[in-house]
């Protein structure tokens, strides 16, 4: 072991399984420094609008890392939490404990990669390195059997290729015990108030019925395995995937593990092939950058949207439509920040289609409400529901009246 102190920069990943920074740093260094930045910028508003991030999603936030601050501290450890800038905390931080060195994971979105730009750069002034690491995805980019320029667009191909010539690894381990400076100074948890949430919003919080932690996502994960043979769509986990309470690694070899036992394989395989799909969205997001927050998408075609959509639009997002299918997904989205998988198809098939509104708007809707929002996941599908996704065989209309019979058949006839 080291004599040295490394920073470990929490994001997207709250969680000690499977988290290769956290183990890294502890194996590499004599004590660690844990760090979770509440970034202003993500609880800003769009130019649609909308939040970037809703108040639900706050809230679901702020459980999570108390979680992992609580979970640290068993071990011995503990966790900074802060309130602003990264580039501007971080090297502060780094000062202050003398820090060696700062883990972070990779991620893919341009913001978040400008966000880890500026940290790196504000580091280096301080001739402190920034690590990157990868540990979002099913599959390692390393294993991969091209280079991130030459992956296939076509998610079929890059589905065969990948499962025939890639392997996933094994998962990582936990740490038994975490060494932090004598002292440290934890910071404290930023109220609602001061992510810029009013008392009207906040109220909303009484509908959140996601707990947050890595305990609670495991514990969430045996149940979907194990005790609900029959329910097929994983939306109650990606909320834990997306916030990185749970390792999509750890949710593979488990799903794997309950095919041995009571899972029905064809269920097992649609869970694997919705963590293939959230992989495929996050390397096409590293090959594509920017162009999927474009109108035009991938392909450079100008969907069938109306000049003057806001008066549209605003009955979508407030479930005002007159289609009772749809105005009751938009409720319950609005009122809860989750939605199957299936009805958020549906919903947004619908402005795209039935309403010709700018799908960019409800890909920020989304952004805003969803618990288990990510970009690449988020922007990807809203790409290729409005026909201008990176896979030109998954840029189709969706049968919307089909897809509502299977849900709800006594609804159809709103279809008509």
């Amino acid at each position: 072991m080291d004599n040295r102190t490394i920073l470990v920069w929490f994001r997207n990943d709250l969680r000690i399984h499977d988290n290769e920074i956290l183990l890294r740093a502890i194996e590499r260094s004599h004590q660690i420094v844990p760090v979770y930045c509440f970034d202003p910028r993500y609880f800003t508003v769009t130019k649609y609008g909308t939040k970037k991030t809703g108040v639900l999603r706050a809230a679901f936030l702020r459980e999570n890392v108390l979680a992992l601050q609580h979970t640290l501290r068993q071990l011995g450890g503990d966790l900074i939490i802060v309130h602003g800038y990264p580039e501007v905390l971080l090297p502060q931080i780094a000062a202050q404990y003398h820090v060696d060195e700062v883990y972070h994971h990779r991620e893919v979105a341009y913001e978040e990669t400008y966000i880890s730009g500026l940290v790196e750069e504000a580091l280096w002034k301080q001739q402190i390195n920034l690590r990157h690491f990868i540990g979002h995805t099913l599959y390692h980019k390393e294993d991969l059997p091209f280079p991130i320029k030459d992956i296939p667009d076509a998610f079929t191909v890059f589905k065969k290729k990948t499962e025939r010539e890639s392997a996933i690894r094994p998962q990582l381990g936990s740490p038994e015990a975490i060494s932090v400076p004598e002292g440290m100074d934890t910071g404290g948890l930023p109220d609602m108030t001061a992510l810029g949430f009013g008392e009207e919003e906040i109220q909303q919080i009484a509908h959140l019925s996601f707990k947050g932690g890595e305990s609670v996502a495991l514990e969430q994960m045996q149940t979907f395995l194990y005790d609900h043979p029959a329910q097929s769509d994983y939306s109650s986990l990606s909320p834990y995937i997306a916030i990185g309470a749970l390792s999509p690694n750890t949710l593979y070899h488990a799903t794997k593990a309950a095919e041995n036992a009571t899972l029905d394989k064809k269920r097992g395989d649609q869970i694997i092939l919705r963590l293939l799909w959230r992989d495929y969205y996050r390397f096409m997001f590293k090959k594509h950058g920017n162009r999927f927050f474009h109108i035009d998408g991938l392909t450079g075609d100008l969907p069938d949207i109306l000049v003057n959509d806001e008066a549209s639009f605003h009955q979508w997002q407030t479930g005002h439509t007159g289609n009772p299918v749809v105005d009751s997904g938009i409720q319950q989205l609005n009122e809860t920040g989750y939605i199957p998988y299936t009805h958020r198809v549906l919903i947004a098939a619908y402005l795209i289609q039935e309403l010709k509104v700018n799908w960019l708007r409800g890909a920020a809707w989304f952004e805003e409400k969803l618990l288990d929002y990510c970009p690449a996941n988020n922007y990807g599908s809203w790409a290729h529901l409005a026909g201008v996704g990176s896979s030109v065989k998954d840029n189709k209309p969706i049968n919307i009246k089909k897809l509502t019979t299977q849900l709800h058949p006594k609804e159809a006839f709103a279809f008509e």
